[in-house]
């Protein structure tokens, strides 16, 4: 059975949510396709020959871009099954499964997919063309039938990963680049070490599907993940975790092990202001490892702001980070949320400038 899986966005990275259900599906025995609509035109053959479309939407533009896609895929292949999983998927369940979606899964999906394929491989009902609705995606109530009936849509369970089977995706040299001050250019591979995060910031899309949880990728998956992408080119390496240390002893595990082995490979995380903080002594290490930048969401410099997202950190918080930063000899790369509810122009100018004296 042919299972077509599509990534629309990804931020300009390879998608780990293309590989690794990849390895899963493949070793299910799956015939898999994988197609990055992001860097390359919609291969109609693929489409056509599919038995499953899956549609990866980890983010709320991936699920625009999905759902834009839809009537051209269905008027190539109006019998094929529908499916839809990452972070976005089960947040908007009713909606895909209107437009056609019989299997919608979030949280630690890859399970979940290939007990999908399994019961269809074992229960084959190919659904008929006419069945179609007139836009050429809408099917009729009889058909809206899902593979998994009893199945939950958010798995947390703790999944033992393969390591992801990126061969099908278009190569690392495609992707965006990382540009250092000197001009310099390095091709980025990408992975991830966990998923979900404990934190429950009022904003965040992980907290209804993760609901405080977070699951970790097994080291020895991330290692040879990122020894593969090496392999293909890679010169720097971003860990797509949500907040890398919300299990420090694990990110730290891995990156020192990636150090050794790759002693010239930089990469980049994302971790919590308030993580910086309680972790401080931790960005030593990973400075000596190649850390060359860290991500964290600031999203404001309102205390007021902060405390309705829940961040967990304040304004001071951020500015003891930035220098805990300069310190170390490590770059922070803060991220904002400029624009709320409670924004004022006296605000936004005050972020402005708060930017510019850090």
């Amino acid at each position: 059975m042919r299972v077509l899986l599509i990534s629309t966005y990804e931020l300009g990275r390879q998608p780990f949510g293309l590989a690794s259900p990849a390895a899963w599906l493949g070793r299910a025995g799956a015939e898999v396709t994988c197609h990055d609509l992001s860097r390359e035109k919609l291969r109609e053959g693929a489409v056509r020959a599919a038995d499953v479309i899956a549609f990866y939407v980890p983010m709320h533009t991936a699920t625009r871009l999905a759902v834009a896609a839809l009537p051209r895929i269905r008027r190539l292949n109006p019998r094929a099954r529908l499916w839809f999983y990452g972070l976005y998927a089960p947040m908007n369940e009713t909606y895909l499964r209107d437009l056609g979606a019989d299997v919608v899964l979030g949280g630690e999906f890859e399970e979940g997919l290939v007990r999908a394929f399994e019961w269809l491989a074992a229960n084959p009902d190919p659904r008929p063309a006419e069945s179609v609705g007139a836009h050429g995606v809408r099917p009729t109530e009889g058909e809206r039938r899902s593979p998994l009936p009893d199945a939950p849509v958010v798995s947390l369970a703790r999944q033992k990963f393969l390591v992801p089977d990126r061969r099908g995706l278009p190569p690392l040299r495609g992707y965006a680049k990382l540009r250092l001050p000197n001009g310099e250019t390095k091709i980025v591979g990408y992975t991830e070490a966990s998923r979900g995060c404990k934190h429950m910031c009022r904003h965040c899309p992980l907290v209804p599907v993760y609901n405080g949880q977070f699951r970790i990728v097994q080291p020895e998956v991330v290692l040879e993940d990122i020894r593969r992408q090496v392999a293909a080119g890679a010169e720097h390496i971003t860990f797509g975790d949500p907040d890398f240390f919300n299990g420090p002893r694990h990110a730290l595990d891995i990156v020192s092990a990636l150090h050794r082995e790759f002693p010239r490979l930089t990469y980049d995380v994302t971790i919590k202001i308030e993580h910086l903080l309680k972790h401080a002594n931790c960005l030593r290490m990973l400075r000596e490892t190649g850390c060359i930048f860290v991500t964290s969401a600031v999203e404001s410099v309102n205390d007021a702001v902060l405390a309705r997202l829940d961040k967990g950190h304040t304004a001071a918080d951020f500015a003891a980070v930035a220098g805990i930063f300069r310190d170390a000899g490590l770059a922070l790369s803060p991220t904002f949320v400029a624009f709320t509810p409670w924004t004022t122009l006296e605000g936004y100018r005050g972020l402005l400038e708060r930017i510019a004296e850090l």
